[in-house]
């Protein structure tokens, strides 16, 4: 079995240019569905948040010290707090989780 890698590379570019390309020549007027607009909004974010939550949880020595920091960045993110408030707090609760437990 002797696989060549640029038919990988080139399926791989030509999978990613269709994603891209296909909105673009399919969808040529303004789309008026207000469920539609939320939805292609709210895209970015969950795509965001679906890759990061797992790397929280596993960034730790424990998961309940990443729990902790995940916790107390929702809480003070909820409560409109600037980012780098929220994540030193998130910082300085998973600092202090992991010198309870002793890992």
């Amino acid at each position: 079995m002797n696989h060549n890698i640029y038919i990988y590379i080139f399926v791989m570019a030509a999978v990613t240019y269709l994603i891209r390309m296909l909105p673009l020549t399919l969808i040529r007027k303004e789309i008026k569905s207000t469920y539609i607009k939320s939805f292609l909004y709210y895209v970015p974010y969950v795509t965001l948040a679906a890759m990061t939550f797992p790397a929280i949880l596993s960034a730790t020595a424990n998961i309940w010290s990443a729990l902790a920091g995940f916790i107390i960045a929702v809480f003070l993110a909820y409560q409109g707090k600037s980012l780098l408030k929220v994540s030193l707090f998130a910082c300085l609760g998973v600092f202090i989780v992991e010198l309870i437990t002793g890992l």
